[in-house]
């Protein structure tokens, strides 16, 4: 039996015609996908092949993010080099809007907040960064930098960096924040040193360290909600 074709398909039904006449919420992930790479293969509808993209992938967009374009090549028939950019650029497009929505919501209230602003440039790497948000008295946020780039497992923290870069901006708090490719959220021994000693250094300078949080996917970990900087 021959495959049936998205052209076939009843016109509500098909992913391009249900976006314009029910808006784009109507569509499920796979719909999306097949709207960006516009055909299967010829064995598969582009929604069908969408399903098993998103299926390697654990249905996880988080994790499609982190899939470079040789491997969507090589795993996905069908799946050319112009397909393989189109989703991964539309993907990178979602990720600098959530970023962009971070930077906006300027003032940290909680450990949720910290999350908010470090996930969307830690969310989907593949090797350890580390990040760190400066803050006046009313916890507003001034400024925001990298402090480091490391590998899979680890990644070295100069505090004279951030202590530098604080005291230049008239900081009153620090928060740092970085992520775990591994998909453990719990800090290693090696997190907890650091986070010690940016605190002892910080408080010299009457800067407050308010929280280090540890970035990984949808979830993470506070030390300040841990009770750890107390």
């Amino acid at each position: 039996m021959s495959k049936l074709s998205i052209k076939q398909w009843a016109e509500a039904d098909r992913p391009r015609e249900k976006l314009v006449l029910k808006g784009v919420s109507a569509l499920s992930d796979s719909e999306l996908i097949a709207i960006l790479i516009g055909s299967g293969n010829d064995r598969e509808s582009a929604v069908e092949l969408s399903k098993r993209i998103l299926l390697s992938v654990e249905n996880d967009l988080n994790r499609l993010g982190r899939v470079g374009v040789t491997d969507l090549i090589k795993q996905f028939r069908g799946i050319g080099e112009a397909k393989a950019v189109t989703v991964i650029a539309a993907l990178e497009l979602g990720r600098r809007r959530k970023a962009t929505e971070a930077v906006e919501r300027r003032k940290i209230t909680s450990s949720r907040d910290a999350y908010d602003h470090f996930y969307p440039i830690l969310c989907d790497l593949n090797h350890e960064e580390t990040w760190a948000l400066l803050t006046d008295r009313s916890n507003k946020v001034l400024n925001m930098l990298q402090v480091s780039r490391g590998g899979i497992s680890g990644t070295v923290v100069d505090i004279r960096l951030i202590l530098r870069e604080a005291l230049g901006h008239y900081a009153s708090g620090i928060l740092l924040g970085h992520n775990h490719p591994s998909g453990n959220s719990r800090p290693s021994p090696e997190d907890t040193k650091i986070t010690r000693k940016l605190k002892e250094a910080a408080q010299w300078m009457d800067i407050t360290l308010l929280d280090h949080i540890i970035v990984c996917g949808e979830s993470y970990y506070s030390y300040a909600d841990e009770g750890i900087l107390g």
